[in-house]
């Protein structure tokens, strides 16, 4: 960590816990907003693969979210339409490697990033809102048969499946997913050292613009009522999105997943490593 960002989160933190001492439900509003808020944006160039597709956009909920849209290099009907869903502070060009091999399978394929992500418009994203996006292009683009989604994205396209008509011939894999909320509020919350009497509040945030618990925005809840067939590709060594909460999924022993778990990959790398790539583009 830089220097400048040593002293900015040292100021966060001193900002919070004054505000803590002052209003705990104040602090619980103001720690929701900064935990919906990317604190990058990921414009870089797109690769070449972009240039030769359709650019589209959806609104979703006053935002315009911008996308890209393939169509297939062999077949004159799609055989499939699948989806690139990317996680936080994160953009669909950085999945460029899985476009190719998708259309050259007969594949339409669809990418967008998410609100407040890449060169879509807002400032803030949350579950709820990442669901109703991905929900949208379904609508717009659907049915889209296959699926592929990458950390925060992975609980979002969960939300939204279970709430989508689809047959166990529909696909999804998930790459180092957010398996548990709860889990990622609490790194959060360890991260800037937040008051814990804070907590309750901050709950109750969450509650009152979604009308329910953090416990509900859950892989692990969420796959109860999927019938799509799943690849779950999770690291070891992930410090992001922990493999304790997946293995709890992996224990419940559903019979439409299939769990592979790597060693040495990471969050990130994972879905950049050519033997995973291989693998996700043959279940797809």
């Amino acid at each position: 960590m830089k220097f400048s960002q040593h002293l900015a989160l040292g100021y966060i933190r001193a900002k919070f816990k004054l505000l803590a001492a002052i209003s705990k439900k104040k602090a619980a509003e103001k720690a929701f907003e900064l935990f919906c808020t990317p604190q990058r944006r990921n414009l870089k160039q797109p690769p070449k693969i972009f240039e030769q597709a359709e650019k589209v956009q959806q609104k979703v909920e006053g935002i315009t979210v911008k996308g890209w849209h393939w169509h297939p290099e062999t077949a004159a009907i799609p055989q499939r339409k699948a989806l690139i869903i990317h996680g936080f502070e994160s953009s669909a060009i950085n999945f460029d490697r899985y476009v190719r091999p998708l259309l050259r399978k007969g594949y339409e394929v669809l990418a967008v990033d998410a609100p407040a992500h890449g060169r879509s418009g807002g400032s803030k994203i949350n579950a709820p809102l990442y669901k109703k996006t991905i929900q949208a292009i379904n609508k717009q683009f659907g049915p889209i048969q296959s699926f592929m989604a990458h950390s925060f994205g992975g609980l979002a396209v969960c939300l939204a499946l279970e709430e989508i008509s689809h047959t166990p011939d529909y696909r999804m894999v998930l790459i180092a997913p957010a398996t548990e909320t709860t889990t990622a509020i609490e790194t959060f919350f360890s991260f800037l050292k937040l008051d814990p009497a804070i907590r309750p509040e901050f709950d109750k945030v969450i509650i009152k613009k979604g009308g329910v618990s953090p416990a509900w925005y859950s892989i692990r809840r969420a796959m109860k009522h999927i019938k799509a067939k799943v690849l779950w590709i999770h690291d070891e060594d992930d410090d992001t999105t922990p493999l304790s909460d997946a293995l709890k999924v992996k224990d419940e022993n559903h019979t439409n997943i299939q769990f592979v778990i790597t060693k040495g990959l990471g969050h990130r790398r994972i879905y950049r490593d050519n033997k995973v790539t291989k693998q996700i583009v043959e279940f797809l």
